[in-house]
């Protein structure tokens, strides 16, 4: 599932409050456990940190070719 920041932004203010529903978008889910919304958390940022991800490529040339 692709998580954005503002439901980022709703389970983090959930768990500022102690409470352990959060409504979004027309949606409510009651988590077991803070436990449970700080993991979800944490898999929130690692997906959005992942999109983010800068790719990396690495060129190679050589000079010279005989022909």
């Amino acid at each position: 599932m692709a998580y954005t920041s503002t439901q980022l932004a709703a389970l983090r203010a959930a768990i500022a409050t102690g409470a352990l529903t959060v409504s979004f978008e027309g949606r409510t889910v009651t988590y077991r456990s803070i436990d449970d919304m700080i993991r979800l958390e944490k898999l929130i940022v690692d997906s959005l940190a992942g999109s983010a991800a800068a790719r990396v490529f690495t060129l190679r040339t050589k000079r010279g070719l005989e022909g």
